[in-house]
């Protein structure tokens, strides 16, 4: 969601923390590869002053959409049966922080997810008097529109350390069902790592945590050594798993883990990590700090859609936490030869072409 510091590290986190989510794979399972040179193009900004962007695609035939706002104070969803339509479409804020006690402040980069016929919301809040003490939240709702019906407070998602968490994403691979997620690791010097474990139900966790990635180019640590934002598809004989690095200016960037689809998931042997970014900043197109991503599919039901945030400028005024323009874009994006994924640069703002 943003910058996912240390606790303890409350006042490095001021000048470069700001708001910061994933997106679930089931609905984009194997497929074979495709380009992107028959996509339908898209207007940018989708959604202003929203980051840390969700969007799924139902079976309902409805695109659904959430996002981290400025305020911190709330959740949000809109649908639509087009992506473009998500712009205008009408917001519902569907639960609001506590006053006070758990769940009282930050709440960040919620996501939106459909499992064994219930809707779930994973986020992340902190209590309204330990606003940094961040920790994962689960929301469940049983009407078959999200919109609708009545949220319940599942409680907090227990992992290995009682630490800073957030990002949470789902994803289901060979019969079961997984939970990534950012997290300080105690000892570590760090800010977050991605972490991955097998699940026992839509809030908890089973068996063993694994590091998939900590930060350790330089691109992963200009401003704080972060990792966060996982967001997965499979794709071509793989799994490949999305994150973003850096403090969450101009820096923020995303980088790439792969598996073969035929591995051990929980064995981190069987993750490999590029060495560069895959999505950065770009001076010509001006779109600064692209990250926090998530997958979906376009209108026409094959082509593959990128959706993350980014500024429209590079330099920032101020407090990040208070800057909120961050705004929701999406982008078509196109395979290489040799399967992987070709994010391109951040599309410039204005009209499809």
């Amino acid at each position: 969601m943003s910058h996912r510091e240390v606790p303890s590290r409350r006042n490095v986190l001021r000048g470069t923390l700001a708001a910061g989510a994933l997106a679930a794979a089931p609905l984009l399972a194997e497929a074979p590869a495709r380009a992107a040179s028959r996509a339908p193009a898209y207007r940018n900004p989708l959604v202003e002053q929203r980051a840390d962007p969700h969007v799924t695609r139902h079976t309902d035939g409805h695109y659904y959409f959430t996002a981290t706002s400025p305020q911190y104070d709330r959740i949000i969803l809109r649908r639509s049966r087009t992506l473009r339509g998500l712009t205008r479409a009408e917001e519902s804020v569907i639960w609001r922080r506590h006053t006070s006690g758990d769940m009282g402040s930050h709440i960040w980069a919620p996501e939106l997810h459909h499992i064994n016929g219930k809707w779930y919301i994973y986020f992340a809040a902190a209590p309204a008097d330990d606003v940094w003490k961040i920790r994962i939240w689960v929301l469940e709702n049983a009407n078959a529109n999200p919109l609708k019906g009545s949220w319940t407070e599942k409680g907090q998602l227990t992992t290995a350390w009682d630490t800073f968490s957030l990002d949470a994403t789902t994803f289901t691979h060979r019969g079961s069902r997984y939970l990534a997620w950012a997290q300080y690791e105690p000892g570590m010097d760090n800010n977050t790592g991605v972490f991955l474990s097998r699940m026992a139900n839509p809030w908890t966790l089973t068996g063993p945590h694994i590091r998939l990635t900590t930060p350790e180019y330089e691109w992963e640590c200009v401003g704080f050594k972060v990792n966060e934002g996982p967001s997965v598809i499979q794709r071509n004989g793989r799994v490949f798993l999305t994150y973003s690095a850096s403090a969450t200016d101009f820096n923020y960037c995303m980088g790439l883990l792969t598996a073969d689809t035929r591995s051990d998931l929980m064995d981190p042997a069987s993750w490999s990590k590029s060495p560069t970014p895959v999505f950065t900043s770009n001076d010509t197109t001006k779109q600064y700090g692209p990250g926090h991503n998530c997958f979906t599919v376009a209108e026409d039901g094959r082509t593959d859609v990128l959706v993350y945030h980014a500024r429209q400028y590079k330099d920032i005024v101020g407090d990040p936490l208070d800057d909120p323009n961050r705004h929701t874009r999406i982008q078509t994006f196109g395979w290489k030869a040799d399967g992987t994924p070709d994010f391109g640069v951040p599309v410039a703002d204005g009209p499809a072409s």
